[in-house]
């Protein structure tokens, strides 16, 4: 169960950034309008979409450093 709330704070840190990162310059010049906007957007599952393709790449290579350890830690 710790693992799931780790994985879901790192996933919601991940999509509060990338919202923040592709659209900063509508978050800083009118921040309500733009959060207003999410909810009648057309499309409302592309921002999950690029955070879930952003995670599981980070969990890729998280898995993947855990390998080596594992492997290097053997010997």
């Amino acid at each position: 169960m710790i693992n799931l709330k780790k994985e879901s704070i790192i996933f919601l840190v991940l999509f509060i950034l990338t919202s923040l990162l592709f659209h900063y310059a509508s978050w800083l010049s009118h921040p309500i309008e733009h959060f207003n906007a999410l909810f009648s957007h057309s499309m409302p599952y592309h921002p999950l979409l690029y955070v879930f393709l952003i995670y599981l790449l980070i969990a890729i290579l998280r898995g993947f450093i855990l390998l080596i350890k594992k492997i290097i830690g053997k010997k």
